[in-house]
């Protein structure tokens, strides 16, 4: 219940943030390569510093 008032980490806010590029690159991968291409790679960059994170936290 209380659940809502609850704040989103720094992780939480980077998969939601690569999740939304995912779906961007996905859309402009049939539209427009070049800017599909630098969503991807924005994309890559935020999985990288997760993949970080995670391992960090083990």
């Amino acid at each position: 219940m209380f659940g809502i008032f609850k704040r989103k980490t720094e992780k939480e806010k980077l998969e939601q943030k690569f999740k939304k590029l995912m779906q961007e690159w996905h859309s402009l991968s049939s539209v427009n390569r070049a800017a599909s291409d630098k969503k991807y790679a924005e994309a890559q960059k935020i999985a990288a510093y997760l993949h970080k994170l995670n391992h960090e936290t083990s």
